[in-house]
Order: C-alpha cells, then sequence, then structure tokens
C-alpha cells in the first residue's frame, strides 16, 4: 500500500489537486470504470472515498486523485512516494454499466473531471461517440484535459472566469449541445449542484443521465449507512446500490442537506491542526 508517485495537478485559490499512484495489486487486477477505494491514511483517521482513475494490473498500481478539502484528504495530500497508507480496500461499487449507446455526453466539474475520465474510456472502447464537458472555477484548476481530448471525439472547456476555453458553465455548453442534436445519454461528475442542474437540463431536453454520486461514506461496505440518498422515493446507499444512479430521481436537496452536515466540524478541526503545526 506504498504510494509509488505523486503529482500536483493544480493548486489555485486555496485548491490542491493531486494525483497519487499507489502500490494496490489485488485491487489493480479486478478494478473496472467507475468503482472506488476506501482508503485510511493512519490508524486513528477515518475512511474517505476516492474513484480509481485507472488500474494497472501488471504494475500492480492504482491511480487517485485527490482535492484537499477535509482534515484527511489534506493529511493524504502531504504524503509523497514511498509513505504507506494504513488501509486501502476496493474495488467497491457497481462499474458503469458499459454498453453501445450510440452518441454520449460526459460532464465533469472540478475533480469530478477524474471520475467521467475512465468511464469516457471504457465507453469509447465499446464503440460509442463521446463528448466530454469538462469545466473549472478557472484555467489553473482544469485537470486532465489532454488526456480526455485523447479518448473523446470532442472535449469542451468551461472556466466561471473565462480564463480558458469558453466562459460559463458546463450546463450552458451541455444545453447548447442537447438543443442541436440529439444524444443517448449524459453522464455527469461534480459538486452536487452542478450535477443537479445538469440532471434538469438533461430532463428537460428528454435525455437520461447518469450521475456518480459523492455522499458522505464512513464503512463503504453497507454497514453504516451514513451515504444514504433517496432515489426513486427508496432509500439507497451510494456504497452497495451506486455509487452511479439515474439522475431524474435522486432527491437532491436531501442529498445537499447530508453532505453538509460535518462541514463546520471539519473546518474547526483543520483551524486546530494548522495552528497547533505552526507552534
Amino acid at each position: 500500500m506504498k504510494i509509488i508517485t505523486k503529482e500536483i495537478l493544480a493548486d489555485c485559490q486555496g485548491t490542491r489537486v493531486v494525483k497519487l499512484t499507489v502500490y494496490a495489486p489485488d485491487i489493480a487486477a479486478k478494478a473496472r470504470a467507475g468503482q472506488f477505494a476506501m482508503l485510511m491514511v493512519k490508524e486513528e483517521g477515518e475512511r474517505v472515498p476516492l474513484t480509481i482513475v485507472e488500474a494497472d494490473p501488471k504494475k500492480g498500481a492504482i491511480t487517485l486523485i485527490l482535492q484537499e478539502i477535509g482534515l484527511t484528504t489534506k493529511l493524504l495530500g502531504q504524503m509523497g512516494p514511498q509513505d504507506s497508507l494504513y488501509s486501502i480496500v476496493g474495488p467497491l461499487g457497481h462499474p458503469t454499466h458499459i454498453e453501445k449507446y450510440g452518441q454520449l455526453i460526459l460532464v465533469g466539474g472540478g475533480v469530478g473531471i477524474a471520475e467521467i475520465y475512465p468511464v469516457a474510456m471504457a465507453l469509447k472502447i465499446a464503440g460509442n461517440q463521446v463528448t466530454a464537458i469538462i469545466g473549472a472555477r478557472t484555467k489553473q484548476l482544469l485537470i486532465l484535459e489532454q488526456q480526455l481530448k485523447e479518448t473523446c471525439d470532442e472535449c469542451i472547456v468551461m472556466t466561471d472566469d473565462g480564463s480558458y476555453g469558453r466562459k460559463g458553465f458546463v450546463t450552458e455548453a451541455l444545453k447548447a449541445l442537447l438543443d442541436t442534436a440529439r444524444y443517448d445519454l449524459v453522464y455527469a461528475v461534480g459538486p452536487v449542484p452542478m450535477m443537479r442542474a445538469v440532471s434538469g437540463v438533461a430532463k428537460t431536453a428528454g435525455v437520461r443521465a447518469l450521475v456518480s454520486l459523492n455522499a458522505i461514506m464512513v464503512d463503504g461496505t453497507g454497514m453504516c449507512g451514513c451515504c444514504r440518498v433517496t432515489v426513486g422515493k427508496e432509500t439507497k446507499f451510494s456504497c452497495v446500490d451506486g455509487p452511479e444512479f439515474d439522475a431524474a430521481l435522486v432527491d437532491w436537496q436531501e442529498l445537499s442537506n447530508r453532505n453538509s452536515i460535518y462541514t463546520t466540524h471539519e473546518k474547526h478541526i483543520c483551524r486546530l491542526k494548522e495552528q497547533g503545526a505552526g507552534q
């Protein structure tokens, strides 16, 4: 479970995105697009879910991309090559259902871009025509652009501030595409407000949309119930029933409320850690 390589993909406006390759041969041998791993930095820490961006069975390595937000991801971002994780479990969750749909649009916002990348590769191999729309607040926070351009038939870049690509939100590019051509499926990963907005645009256009939900997970194997979401008026667990669901059936307000439960506590703990490090 040693970290093999580390790369800083973005570091701007108080946001840092880190790419790690980790030696995990059992996970690398079985991982498929859409699945994730649960890892712990140290014994007394929490478990956090991270999408498996790439898997190399020959090298026994998996690639993880994370944004430093809470305490654990910040600790993980401080680790480097040859450092060892306390534990890592996976692959978890259902893999993305891959078939030849026809024309698809994949939408990635922020670090969600890392999650659409393995799905894009799998869908292209299956013979689909894939268009990617990726967005970030500013150019410096954009990740995996070149990889997606090499994988997809088209890659549209959006930045909130107009510093690169087109100025605006990913939903604007999505609406423009859906207004001008017929698509068979929309797949989105990113912040909850973005996925909710994508769901609305797709629903208006009469196109099915799938989303990979980033609900809070504690256990990751269906035992704790913290990642429960309401989908089609039924209670589902993101870790074992998902992480992908039909966007039109998700109770977005409930998901948003549950994801913000620990925000204040996380900020308080991070401040205490930073104050301790500065003494």
